[in-house]
């Protein structure tokens, strides 16, 4: 049987404390969320491994070392309120909700919001709001949000996103080019984006986060 808080703990160290990640919350959480019953039944051997874990339709839970960084570097407090955009079967926003006073986690399948909800009950993520819709649009109901995280690689953000952040919020985004990406976050200040880069990673790219291709005549 496979000892699965070995591999967690494992993670941790080798994934996530070498990474530079030194805030304890967020190692905390990490180490006491299960990882492996946030994956498909299919990829459950590679949910410690060093890469994003495949959900599907170019879907992934980003690599430990990867959500860790992002998370550190938008300084989430308890006071907090997070947009998770791309939730995916809920491991993120499990996470999260260790971290801030609230997530709205943002998914757009049917199929994972239904399995995520019953996840993140049994793991006493109560504070977890799920909702489903189009991840492109965000979730305007709930917020202006004081952070937002997106699980998944961008080529552009849709405006929308600046307009739910609050005054003085942050955005993580990995921004890729070709199989090449950025972690950046952004500040919103007098309305707009301040962007910083942080680390390079990758992941696919999420649909409807596409730049629009122009072909020449």
């Amino acid at each position: 049987m496979t000892d699965f808080a070995t591999r967690r703990r494992f993670m941790v160290d080798t994934q996530v404390r070498t990474a530079d990640v030194t805030e304890f919350p967020i190692i905390d959480a990490m180490l006491n969320i299960p990882r492996e019953v946030f994956v498909p039944r299919d990829r459950i051997e590679a949910a410690y491994s060093s890469e994003p874990v495949a959900l599907g339709d170019d879907r992934v839970v980003l690599d430990p070392r990867c959500f860790a960084k992002m998370l550190e570097a938008l300084d989430i407090t308890n006071d907090d309120l997070v947009l998770d955009v791309g939730a995916g079967l809920g491991y993120s926003s499990a996470v999260i909700a260790r971290i801030a006073e609230a997530v709205v986690a943002l998914e757009d399948d049917p199929a994972r919001v239904s399995e995520a909800q019953g996840l993140l009950s049994e793991h006493d993520a109560d504070n977890v709001i799920l909702v489903e819709g189009a991840l492109t649009e965000g979730c305007a109901q709930h917020g202006p949000y004081d952070a937002i995280v997106v699980e998944g690689g961008i080529e552009t953000l849709p405006a929308v996103f600046v307009e739910q952040l609050k005054e003085g919020g942050r955005i993580a985004c990995l921004f890729m080019e070709g199989p090449l990406g950025t972690a950046k976050i952004g500040y919103k200040v007098d309305g707009r984006l301040n962007w910083r880069s942080v680390f390079n990673a990758g992941a696919p790219v999420l649909d409807g986060f596409r730049k629009e291709t122009s072909f020449a005549l």
